[in-house]
């Protein structure tokens, strides 16, 4: 599967709790780590997203939201990664940045480059990323 989605996450679906109108899907990453996505009950369906299922969790770079001396307990994002910033590339307006986490997951962001600054952020300050369940997209091989 080819995407134009900087954040590409394989894995096989652990949980899928149904809803009236959307469902939540868990994949579990390779090494470990969990995602949690939202899809209308028609595509979980459609997809046959049900445990055991290889899937595919994809993220915009520019749906991430980064953020320093971060407590998951106070944000309603279901997906975070905490880890250190192992990129970061400067443009006009914005920054291109990767934050890769101790088991080597890495997450990909565009933000402007006033939040860079305000942040203080550079390659190997510790940071996480973080994204709604309703940001991601849930792909399988045809």
């Amino acid at each position: 599967m080819q995407t134009s989605a900087r954040n590409q996450f394989s894995g096989e679906v652990v949980q899928a709790t149904a809803g009236a109108v959307n469902d939540e899907i868990v994949i579990r990453l390779a090494g470990g780590q969990q995602i949690v996505a939202t899809v209308t009950h028609d595509s979980a369906a459609r997809l046959g997203l049900t445990q055991g299922k290889k899937a595919v969790a994809l993220v915009k770079a520019t749906s991430v939201i980064v953020m320093i001396d971060a407590d998951v307990s106070k944000v309603s994002a279901r997906n975070v990664v905490q880890g250190k910033v192992t990129e970061l590339t400067k443009g006009a307006v914005n920054a291109d940045l990767t934050i890769t986490d101790a088991s080597g997951l890495a997450v990909s962001a565009i933000i402007t480059n006033n939040s860079v600054d305000r942040l203080g952020l550079a390659v190997g300050k510790a940071a996480a990323a973080m994204f709604k369940a309703s940001s991601v997209i849930v792909g399988i091989d045809a």
